[in-house]
């Protein structure tokens, strides 16, 4: 898809940190904690919540009454007079939300999208499904995180199967994919100089933990649960599968977190913008697909198909994220797109602060926006994999209202 005039205000966005699963946030329902952000993030920005038309929610984790979806999250908000779609499509969750609010404003041009995402992979449900046809009529069950991490059901692999089969194919070592994972973290401490500058651009911080909803437990000031990473640390891990080549050291972890982002029209955007001079235009959205079993290489056809909607070579483009959670991800798109490995990520990426699912994608989108903001405007471009061979991009503009 291509469009023409959805924008997002300045500002009009926000991400809480990420914690490693089984950190400070395993204790909180991942959507009221998702709603209890968004009405300090809009206080904080001074905008209402009867400013949009509709709610677009992106989970892909199930928890207590996410049946009720998006219309509960705008309840829980202070938007009662709403509704809207909850989206679940893995880790392309946050770019399918962020590309159908861009649809529906472009199509509806006096609208204004509240996106939300949210997921806790922590503490997740443990699955009982009936079948009488079973000895004793035992029920079918599911580890809803664990169980999918570990087996496509369409092909019978586990995730980590599909950077190995990228790895062999494309003759990626160890010892590349070890470079490549200094090379992020080192990125990502960019982003922690000047007492974490570049997060506090975005984050909303510090958030207290209550569980109970009355003694707090934690503050989480800032991601949880990022490991040290050294070359000589890297180099006493093994392969996680026999003949293998991804240690635990070249791949991300699950999280717990959520964000959220405002898709509107130009006009509404300089109305609800932080700094209403500065204009970012969604130029494109698009999804791509690869064979079975090859996960990493899913971020080259939706990035290209992305590109050639806008009208671009990936030249043109200033700043790239990508979500990773191989090392093996980034080292195959650097080599198919032509790209040095350096030139992306800048300040972090999941593969240091993790893999919360729904959030992943809009955070890093975030994160773009904030870069192309500091080198001055330019076209920047998001891709990230997902479970089933997939990936969604989105190709976003920063530059001067017009």
């Amino acid at each position: 898809m291509q469009f023409q005039n959805v924008f997002i205000p300045y500002g009009g966005y926000w991400s809480t940190p990420f914690v490693k699963w089984q950190g400070s946030f395993a204790g909180l329902h991942p959507l009221t904690f998702a709603a209890e952000v968004t009405q300090r993030a809009l206080a904080e920005r001074h905008i209402p919540p009867a400013a949009f038309e509709a709610l677009y929610l992106g989970t892909t984790v199930p928890s207590p009454h996410a049946f009720y979806g998006a219309p509960w999250v705008a309840a829980l908000i202070g938007a009662a007079g709403i509704t809207g779609p909850t989206f679940s499509q893995a880790c392309a969750t946050s770019a399918r939300v962020i590309g159908s609010a861009a649809f529906e404003v472009e199509t509806a041009p006096a609208a204004a999208v509240l996106c939300l995402t949210a997921d806790r992979t922590s503490n997740a449900p443990h699955l009982s499904y009936p079948n009488p046809h079973n000895p004793g009529a035992r029920p079918d069950t599911e580890d809803w995180v664990w169980d999918n991490f570990n087996c496509d059901p369409a092909i019978h692999l586990a995730m980590i199967e599909t950077a190995e089969n990228v790895a062999r194919e494309e003759e990626i070592t160890t010892e590349e994919q070890h470079e490549v994972m200094l090379m992020r973290y080192a990125q990502y401490q960019a982003a922690l100089t000047d007492e974490a500058a570049f997060h506090r651009r975005y984050m909303v911080t510090p958030v207290e933990v209550r569980p109970s909803g009355k003694r707090i437990v934690a503050t989480v000031k800032d991601d949880e649960g990022v490991f040290p990473t050294t070359a000589e640390g890297l180099a006493r891990l093994k392969p996680v599968l026999p003949a293998g080549t991804v240690t635990f050291g070249a791949q991300t972890y699950p999280a717990d977190g959520n964000a959220g982002m405002i898709v509107t029209s130009h006009d509404r955007a300089a109305e609800l913008s932080r700094a209403p001079q500065i204009a970012i235009q969604i130029v494109s959205f698009a999804q791509g697909r690869v064979k079975p079993g090859f996960m990493p290489e899913a971020n080259v056809p939706a990035a290209q198909r992305a590109l050639e909607l806008a009208g671009l070579t990936v030249a043109e483009v200033k700043a790239i994220k990508t979500h990773n959670p191989f090392a093996v991800n980034d080292i195959y798109f650097a080599r198919t797109m032509g790209v040095r490995k350096e030139a992306m990520n800048n300040y972090g990426s999941s593969l240091i602060w993790g893999h919360p699912q729904g959030p992943t994608g809009m955070r890093l989108m975030i994160e773009l926006i904030e870069e192309l903001v500091l080198r001055g405007g330019g076209y920047g471009l998001f891709t990230g994999c997902a479970a089933g061979d997939t990936a969604a991009a989105i190709v976003v503009k920063v530059g001067d209202q017009g």
